[in-house]
């Protein structure tokens, strides 16, 4: 029976780190990390693609950002923060904390008349 020093408490057939360790996971590649900045590149390409879009309405141009927005975010919170591999009560925060950003985003536009066909004129 070994006693950790300093807490008096004893460990009894297993080492101090015995938790930490059940909990560890294998960390993808560098390789997986790279093709993950590869599609948030792309999709960021083409958010900024809709600048140069002449005929399109602002309705569309936020239906169209909304999701990529969504996915980009989901995406460098479970990948680069390493949302993924925590207790998913991190997750469960981080996406309550999405749609409530989109909910109120999504009221505000629709009380200053967002969504009629008289916005910006």
């Amino acid at each position: 029976m070994s006693t950790s020093a300093g807490t008096g408490s004893e460990y009894v057939g297993e080492t101090p780190h015995a938790d930490h360790e059940a909990h560890q996971h294998t960390h993808p590649s560098d390789a997986t990390y790279i093709k993950v900045a590869l599609v948030l590149a792309v999709l960021t390409a083409f958010e900024v693609g809709t600048y140069f879009v002449e005929d399109l309405s602002t309705t569309a141009l936020v239906a169209f950002l909304f999701p990529l927005m969504i996915l980009k975010f989901g995406t460098v919170c479970l990948w680069f923060m390493h949302l993924r591999f925590d207790n998913p009560i991190f997750r469960r925060v981080f996406f309550f904390g999405l749609i409530l950003a989109v909910t109120v985003y999504c009221i505000a536009l629709s009380a200053m008349n967002f969504w009629s066909s008289s916005y910006g004129s």
